[in-house]
């Protein structure tokens, strides 16, 4: 009669392994409220990860039975802070989760950044995986010679997507304003740049191999960008992945090069110092090569040599990492890029580290960007085990507000069109019915006016019948 009330903000990968991992106790009744600021559920995994990757979405699949469950609920289309604030979570939950993930991309620092060919992966990824928020944004591709920032899992998509052929992608769930802007796509160099070595790179062998398998591409490598140094010998010896990045490294270095073919080249060693301007727009970046030092406390940092040249590219695409952005009155590490917390419980800093009261992190606004869709599985376990040793404590809520029903009436009241999940499964199945006349997987609604927009139609439909 009395479940433990919760509500989970955000519906991506550690979101819903929350939501999982709470259910899955044999403590209390739970009865979960998820939010999303979108009408659309899942994250990361619906706007992140890339479309030539589908099989990495059936996890959509576990999040589905999650969802599917009469003790949960989903609120989409409810702006945290703006239609529903901390008060009201707290007034109307025993506990609230905050799992929103890091929507923000960490910048270089460098003249030149904003320039127009200056991107971001967020951006970017968003874009060509239809996210809500780039609906009217354009991202031409008339460049020749383009450098990609970074060397990790999100470098090698921007990367891959950037190489593929357009016509492989459209069997995908790409959007289709980037599928036409691949399909008239002139570049033919991609520079992907590690201010480290290849022993330090971060993309698994995985993603580094599909580069290296696209038809019509050609990895360059210079084989003298792959010596190593006595601390990166040591570093390779313990990290199998390192190994085998090396190993297909090594193979693309010894090939002549193909002058018929689309290029990307690895380059190691070299940081950008500045994005070079003609007009108001990127017309070269420039890079300095670095030597690595040991770390007093191990590993290696990149330390500038003074020796600089000029890459001659038009287009830049950081991926150097995402960042949790603060949260309305909540505490923040401005540093780390976190909300504060100890294994998931929210702490204030400003009052000796104490711990708040009913309140929990998961993923990456917990930990920071790091890991892969499985990692949020055990963290998010950890979380609820904290949750779960404050629930002795918890005091009930006050009478109407701790049913759902009241959330609804709160939010109606409002005027918040909220999104039900029967409102998503429709929505959903329109998508996959959209893709089915194209052979593809799926037809994203782009815009959330678009997606509101069906759903009242199907009311009126409704209404008629």
């Amino acid at each position: 009669e009395h479940p433990l009330r919760v509500a989970i903000v955000g519906t991506g990968p550690s979101g819903m392994y929350a939501a999982q991992s709470l259910l899955q106790q044999d403590g209390p009744t739970v009865s979960i409220d998820l939010f999303d600021r979108l009408p659309a559920p899942w994250g990361l995994v619906r706007y992140g990860v890339a479309p030539d990757h589908q099989k990495i979405k059936n996890v959509i699949r576990v999040f589905e039975k999650t969802a599917d469950d009469p003790r949960v609920s989903f609120f989409g289309h409810v702006h945290f802070g703006r239609d529903l604030t901390r008060e009201d979570l707290l007034r109307h939950y025993h506990q609230v989760v905050y799992a929103v993930g890091a929507q923000g991309d960490r910048e270089m620092g460098i003249s030149g950044e904003d320039l127009a060919g200056s991107w971001s992966s967020t951006e970017f990824v968003n874009w060509y995986n239809c996210h809500p928020d780039l609906a009217d944004s354009c991202y031409p591709l008339e460049h020749e010679r383009v450098a990609v920032v970074g060397i990790g899992n999100v470098a090698m998509d921007v990367t891959r997507i950037l190489a593929r052929p357009a016509e492989e992608l459209a069997t995908t769930d790409i959007s289709d304003e980037a599928l036409r802007c691949l399909r008239a796509s002139r570049v033919r160099e991609i520079h992907v740049l590690a201010r480290r070595g290849p022993v330090q790179a971060k993309c698994s062998p995985a993603e580094l191999r599909e580069v290296g398998e696209l038809a019509g591409v050609q990895v360059v490598v210079d084989a003298a960008e792959l010596e190593l140094d006595p601390t990166s010998e040591a570093e390779l010896a313990d990290d199998r992945a390192a190994q085998k990045n090396l190993e297909l490294w090594r193979q693309w270095a010894e090939q002549p090069l193909d002058p018929d073919k689309r290029h990307v080249r690895f380059r190691f060693m070299v940081s950008p110092v500045e994005v070079l301007a003609a007009d108001s727009r990127v017309a070269g970046l420039r890079v300095e090569r670095n030597r690595l030092e040991p770390r007093p406390g191990g590993g290696t940092r990149p330390v500038g040599s003074g020796e600089a040249e000029t890459l001659p590219v038009t287009l830049v695409i950081r991926a150097i990492g995402y960042k949790s952005l603060p949260l309305v009155d909540l505490p923040y590490d401005a540093r780390r890029a976190v909300v504060p917390n100890d294994r998931g419980r929210v702490i204030d800093p400003g009052a000796g580290e104490a711990p708040l009261a009913r309140e929990y992190v998961v993923g990456w606004v917990k930990r920071g960007p790091s890991g892969l869709i499985g990692s949020n599985k055990m963290d998010a376990a950890e979380t609820v085990e904290r949750m779960m040793e404050e629930v002795p404590e918890l005091a009930p809520l006050p009478g109407a507000a701790a049913t759902r029903r009241e959330m609804e009436r709160l939010l109606a009241g409002r005027g918040v069109r909220f999104v039900t999940y029967d409102d998503w499964r429709r929505l959903d199945a329109r998508e996959v019915e959209r893709g089915r006349r194209h052979g593809r997987p799926r037809v994203k609604f782009l815009r959330v006016e678009e997606m509101l927009a069906e759903l009242d139609a199907d009311t009126s439909e409704a209404v008629g019948e």
